[in-house]
């Protein structure tokens, strides 16, 4: 088959069929919603077993636009009259049958989770893509919706950290949290935090035995956790050197090394040195910071520490 473009005055008189127009208008815009995460829900719970689409919304499915109305449209919602939640998905569907996009109810199978979105290319079947999910508990009478529209954005997807913000990223995309003001990256199998700049976190914890005398920090760079242990002091009891103690700080679940265990050096009254551990995330002990190795450790005597950094994705 020889090339071709289009539109041209010498492609079929610049005639362009449903087909070619979606081909080259699929890029033109991504899928989703105009607007972004600030704005009001697409789809709300209505009366009974209904959900309502707000009106005045528009969208784009694959070059297709979209629009709800001037008014709220109603969508029925079926009847679960089995013994298990049923998990429905309001979707927006362009049917290349007749090529239009319309709203749409997409049924699960109850216990089985959230029905899988269809999302054919080429000149036939059909797209969907995701506004909201639906749970619909046995013999319910009334239904809830846990939105997940997706936005268009300008190539750079504004959205939430929630699961449901997108259910099929595209490789090579591109998201801006604006909960968390996190920038990530779709690589294909997992997206991937290429910016992140929180606040720094104070991170103690008081725990029987010792107090904070100094605060410990957290900060936490795209990826790179840095702690800045703080100084503790023995306040009862002493610590015998073949006992490990737990000292006064938490790190937050979000920076936690997913499965080595850190270890830093620490300075103890007296020119001693010790060793702390910090366990991975799947340990038990996740979070904690324990003093490991240290000589006998006297009521009134100090613990001084350095910096510790690790690589963390979250």
């Amino acid at each position: 088959m020889a090339e071709s473009s289009w539109p041209s005055p010498s492609y079929n008189d610049r005639a362009v069929t449903d087909a070619e127009y979606e081909a080259i208008a699929a890029r033109f815009s991504d899928n989703g919603v105009y607007g972004d995460p600030t704005d009001s829900a697409v789809v709300t719970a209505g009366v009974g077993l209904t959900v309502n689409i707000r009106p005045a919304v528009t969208a784009s499915v694959r070059g297709h636009a979209w629009a709800s109305g001037t008014s709220t449209l109603t969508l029925a919602v079926a009847a679960n009259g089995t013994s298990s939640t049923r998990t429905d998905r309001a979707v927006l569907r362009l049917d290349r049958s007749d090529w239009t996009v319309r709203a749409a109810i997409k049924q699960g199978l109850p216990g089985a989770g959230v029905p899988t979105l269809t999302q054919q290319t080429g000149g036939t079947g059909v797209f969907e893509i995701l506004l909201a999910n639906i749970a619909v508990p046995p013999s319910a009478t009334s239904v809830s919706v846990t939105r997940g529209e997706r936005y268009v954005g300008t190539r750079l997807r504004p959205c939430t950290s929630t699961p449901l913000t997108d259910p099929n990223p595209v490789l090579g995309e591109l998201r801006w949290e604006t909960d968390t003001k996190r920038l990530s990256l779709y690589d294909g199998d997992e997206l991937r935090t290429l910016h992140h700049r929180p606040d720094q976190m104070v991170v103690d914890s008081p725990f029987m035995g010792w107090s904070n005398e100094t605060a410990s920090i957290l900060e936490a760079r795209s990826g790179v956790v840095c702690l800045r242990l703080g100084s503790f002091q023995r306040t009862s009891r002493v610590l015998d050197h073949a006992t490990n103690s737990r000292l006064p700080v938490m790190i937050p679940a979000a920076y936690r090394h997913p499965n080595r265990d850190i270890f830093g050096i620490v300075y103890i009254t007296g020119a001693h040195i010790g060793r702390v551990t910090i366990p991975s995330r799947n340990d038990l002990k996740s979070g904690q910071v324990w003093l490991t190795q240290h000589p006998d450790i006297d009521v009134g005597d100090r613990v001084l520490s350095s910096s510790i950094s690790w690589v963390v994705d979250y």
